[in-house]
């Protein structure tokens, strides 16, 4: 299956909205508590890969399981801390602070490129990362001096931190592979992080409280928020270039911010905004000057934000 430019701009727009969802989903759940919405979120997402793949790919590509080497389950366990705490986090923090906090991946990726493979970064990387930084502390600040409730939602953003440090990592994973001449088929390792993380959050899951209505917003979570979009969203990244995709991707922060504030009443706090500004803006900036310079400063393609 092959997009145009234009259809997948629009695709990736789709994917960004699905994606959105999680926080307002999230929110109208009964009685599941954290590691059990990750597990069967998890769960329903194995479920459906195992019948889109063999569709989209052929039975083949399970064979892709036991080739793939050791890059491929590394990349696996990136994916399963992404799943894993990302889920955590929206039972911890607010839907717009676990987000904006994601929304470091693509500089914390720049910074992994400098740091492990010895790209160069252009001084609007570097500027973009210190704005940025900026943001998230003021965000993070302002958190740690309300102290009580607000001393919660510190420790459910550091959760959401693990996920752009998790991407990074898959990337630098991905990319090591790609230099030995070994690529990563990233839908395959999607599915061992869905699998890893169910196995890994079933002990903490125990013993399900979950009602049958949290389970069909569980199910809607796996299939419609993830595997569906991470299929669809692999399809994107192999025609969109590495900027488009990350800018694209900001999207998910825009609409799952207003999606949990219509959906679940849950309205963002001043600080969280004010940061997420400066790390919005930061991004922007920098993703649409690499666009316009054409330099590739991190790689030619980009991994896919599935979380």
């Amino acid at each position: 299956m092959r997009l145009t430019h234009g259809r997948a701009v629009w695709l990736m727009v789709v994917v960004t909205l699905m994606w959105g969802t999680a926080g307002v989903v999230t929110r109208h759940l009964a009685q599941a508590h954290s590691f059990e919405i990750t597990f069967w979120r998890s769960l329903f997402t194995t479920l459906a890969l195992l019948v889109i793949l063999p569709l989209w790919r052929g039975r083949a590509v399970f064979s892709q399981l036991r080739s793939g080497g050791r890059e491929l389950w590394i990349s696996g366990v990136c994916w399963a801390v992404m799943f894993t705490a990302f889920m955590v986090a929206l039972t911890m923090a607010s839907t717009a602070s676990v987000l904006v906090t994601m929304s470091l991946g693509p500089l914390l990726t720049a910074l992994a490129a400098r740091i492990f493979i010895g790209h160069r970064l252009p001084a609007r990387t570097w500027v973009a990362i210190v704005v940025a930084g900026l943001g998230i502390g003021w965000m993070y600040g302002t958190q740690l001096m309300q102290g009580g409730a607000g001393g919660s939602s510190l420790l459910g953003t550091l959760v959401a931190l693990c996920v752009p440090l998790a991407g990074a990592t898959n990337w630098t994973v991905v990319q090591h592979a790609h230099a030995k001449g070994h690529d990563i088929d990233l839908v395959p390792a999607v599915l061992i992080g869905a699998v890893l993380t169910a196995l890994f959050t079933l002990p903490f899951a125990l013993p399900f409280q979950a009602s049958a209505h949290d389970l069909g917003l569980l199910a809607f979570l796996g299939v419609f928020q993830l595997a569906i979009p991470c299929v669809l969203s692999v399809l994107c990244a192999q025609v969109l270039k590495a900027p488009e995709v990350a800018l694209l991707a900001l999207l998910e922060v825009i609409f799952g911010i207003a999606l949990a504030w219509i959906g679940a009443g849950e309205e963002p706090a001043a600080s969280v905004l004010t940061g997420g500004a400066l790390v919005i803006g930061a991004l922007v900036f920098n993703e649409l000057l690499a666009l316009r310079g054409r330099r590739a400063t991190v790689a030619d393609t980009a991994l896919p934000g599935a979380h």
